[in-house]
């Protein structure tokens, strides 16, 4: 049918749609509902039938009203029909529950695995739902999909309850051929329906085929042309919409009967379902993004998935998730909107009470076949690829563990099994990753305030002092040892250890305590450890700070706290040059002008016309200097005192750009090009100052021309130089 725009075309293709994601779910629907029950025998299969039907339709009734994703089809799927039929098989083991009250457990089941569905949603959850490591997901799957397979193997080869499934694969003497048959058809129907029969769904297309067999070979038996006692049909699932109302009412008039002393043993599988569903979901949510250029909302999506779960549970239902496949097809045969999802269930419903004496004839051979397909295109084959790398051998050994939990212990604790191995693929790829990002020395990072000549020189020489590593991820025990043994090397030489921990997205109490051990070795040897840019709050909530105090290592003698690295590296510097440097000015002192860098190396009588030129200023701590965006033409030379430069950067913020000490100049850059201030300068402590504007230079020097050229020519070997420390840092942080 050509699609349009009008209003008749849309709600045509929404029906069509809809009526063909119906027509894929529904089989595997009445399949997953048989086998979740299937622990308590041949006589619950219609009511878990019935049950799983009435599940699909309550999905798909209230999901599309409830913000969801467009066109999504709900319904009971693998993992779900899976968890609930081991749930049932520990019910049985235990001994105390009659077995008629079990079917309420799983109701109860449902609505707790629903109601956590839902929180997940509603507290965010969803985002981090989808990052459960990728090696969990598959070997639960690949072992939802062999259970599955072998759950089916029984009815595929109508074998005898009394026999075990693999001692029935060796006795092909207990082989029902007529099942064989009927199961081996809708198999190959499945497979070759894609190549010949592109526009029907292969799902159809194989019941289909398997029910025609059934019928076929009913030639040869007429007994299988009877209901009553046909152990190969599914039998009646409904004659009538009493019927639907009676099975929803049994279900709940038995609901007083649980022994809610029990309800520790719904905690684990309600929350494996909620877990599997919402994974389940959001990769076919998707896939649907993909197809439709949509995005979708993770946390409305698990929150309707959840009301739709209770929903399910309210009408004896079993738990369910958006189906990719019957998803695929809706949108694929023109479903646009939401009502797409609402006539997948309500032609679901209509099918049971108009054709529900139909339905009853549906072989359980071809159900089990077509199960044991779904089931082995679970299975990601692409798996085995792992093994020929050595970085993903590891994660092969983690699918094959969860798988062998999944099949010989049981699903649940193989969920458990499977949590665990998520946690040591976290630990391997956390170790992995160095938690020191960059080691540098003293010489090869300086901090942001100027040093005169002879200081820079006396850094350069002594750098080796200082050990500068900028930390990063998580420092927990499994990374705490590599930052320790790391320093074993540096106790020696370095008298000063820097960590920058602005990059930590963690810190436990492990690490805490070796850091406690490394500051004890750096005491030995009268040095100190340092602390920069700590985070006031980590993503985790985590003040680190105060965690630190509260640990012990808060600032004392030998343990130094900074808010930057920058701020760190000019206090070891100070303390370096307070030590090592002989012409190191005395804070008493204030500098004349031959004493200044720049002027340094200019004649005295060219020395004493500029002088003429010069203005002395007094500024008072915090009292500014210039403000950027100032017109000013004036460069300044530090007599007493120190000087910040920071660069605004609105809403009250600013960038620090460096200090400047005794001897050094600032403002050169609006001296040489007459451009309004970039940044403000604003002195820490009483500043002396010697000021000369552009205009009072150009008068001094038309007198003295000479002047000029010495005086430019030494502030540019000054840039030039700043310029080659820039240089030098830049390439120092690219090498590491």
């Amino acid at each position: 049918m050509k699609q349009g725009n009008s209003l008749f075309s849309r709600i045509m293709g929404d029906f069509l749609g809809g009526t063909s994601g119906m027509l894929v779910a529904l089989p595997s629907t009445i399949a997953y509902g048989i086998m979740s029950f299937a622990p308590l025998g041949p006589t619950y299969a219609i009511m878990a039938a019935l049950g799983a039907v009435m599940g699909n339709v309550a999905f798909n009734m209230v999901t599309p009203f409830l913000g969801g994703t467009r066109c999504l089809i709900s319904a009971p799927s693998a993992p779900a029909a899976a968890v609930v039929s081991v749930f049932v098989l520990e019910l049985i083991n235990k001994g105390s529950i009659p077995p008629e009250i079990i079917p309420v457990y799983v109701t109860l089941l449902t609505v707790f695995s629903g109601t956590i569905q839902f929180l997940i949603g509603n507290f965010g959850g969803g985002k981090f739902v989808k990052y459960i490591p990728f090696p969990v997901i598959a070997g639960y799957l690949t072992g939802v999909s062999i259970l599955i397979m072998i759950g089916q193997v029984p009815k595929f080869l109508g074998l005898d309850k009394n026999i075990k499934w693999y001692e029935g694969l060796l006795m092909p003497t207990h082989w029902q051929w007529h099942s064989v048959c009927i199961g081996a058809v809708t198999i190959a129907a499945m497979l070759l329906s894609k190549k010949w029969i592109k526009h029907v769904p292969a799902i159809v297309v194989a019941l289909a085929a398997g029910i025609i067999t059934y019928f076929l070979l009913a030639i040869f038996d007429p007994a299988m042309l009877t209901l009553d006692h046909n152990t190969r049909v599914i039998g009646h699932i409904a004659q009538s919409p009493m019927d639907i109302v009676t099975n929803i009412s049994a279900r709940w008039s038995l609901f007083p009967q649980i022994d809610w002393k029990l309800f520790p043993t719904v905690i684990v599988p309600g929350v494996t379902l909620a877990l599997l569903l919402s994974i389940t979901t959001l990769n076919t949510c998707v896939v649907v993004d993909a197809l439709t250029f949509t995005s979708h909302n993770p946390r409305r999506e698990l929150m309707s998935q959840g009301v739709g779960t209770i929903a399910a549970a309210l009408v004896a239902g079993i738990p369910g998730a958006g189906l990719m496949s019957a998803t695929s097809e809706n949108l694929h045969n023109g479903g646009k909107t939401q009502y797409s999802t609402l006539f997948a269930g309500v032609n679901t419903l209509l099918v049971v009470v108009l054709a529900g004496g139909m339905l009853a004839w549906l072989p359980h051979a071809a159900l089990a076949g077509i199960l044991i397909m779904v089931a082995f295109r679970m299975i990601d084959l692409k798996i085995l690829d792992m093994l020929k790398n050595k970085s993903t051998l590891f994660d092969f050994i983690v699918i094959v563990t969860v798988v062998i939990a999944a099949v010989n212990l049981d699903l649940i604790k193989g969920a458990g099994v499977g949590i665990a191995m998520a946690i040591l693929l976290f630990l391997r790829e956390q170790m992995g990753i160095s938690v020191i990002r960059r080691k540098l020395a003293g010489n090869q990072m300086s901090s942001k305030k100027i040093r005169l000549k002879h200081q820079r020189e006396v850094l350069e020489v002594h750098g080796g002092v200082t050990l500068i590593l900028e930390l990063q991820g998580q420092l927990f025990f499994g990374t705490t040892d590599q930052l320790y043994s790391n320093l074993e090397s540096y106790y020696d030489s370095a008298r000063f250890i820097i960590l920058d921990m602005r990059r930590i997205q963690s810190v436990d109490f492990t690490a805490a305590n070796m850091l406690k051990k490394i500051l004890a070795r750096i005491k030995q040897r009268k040095g100190y450890l340092i602390f920069s840019s700590i985070p006031e709050k980590l993503p985790t909530g985590q003040n680190v700070r105060q965690y630190f105090v509260n640990l012990g290592l808060g600032p004392s003698e030998h343990l130094r706290i900074f808010e930057s690295t920058e701020d760190a590296l000019e206090w070891v510097e100070d303390d370096i040059l307070s030590r090592e440097d002989t012409r190191a000015f005395s804070n008493d002192r204030i500098l004349d002008l031959h004493e200044i860098e720049l002027v340094q190396g200019i004649p005295e009588d060219a020395l004493a016309k500029l002088r003429s030129g010069l203005e002395e200023r007094i500024f008072e701590p915090n009292q500014l200097i210039f403000h950027a965006g100032d017109v000013s033409d004036e460069i300044y030379f530090v007599r007493k005192g120190i000087i910040k430069i920071v660069l605004p950067l609105g809403d009250g913020k600013t960038y620090h750009l460096l200090t400047i000490g005794m001897g050094g100049i600032f403002g050169e850059m609006a001296f040489i090009d007459n451009v309004r201030r970039s940044a403000d300068a604003m002195p820490l402590e009483r500043s002396h100052l010697f000021v000369l504007s552009r205009e009072k230079f150009e008068e001094v020097t038309k007198q003295y021309p000479e002047l000029a050229g010495k005086f430019y020519q030494r502030l540019a070997f000054l840039t030039v130089q700043r310029l080659r420390q820039a240089n030098k840092e830049l390439k120092i942080f690219q090498e590491n």
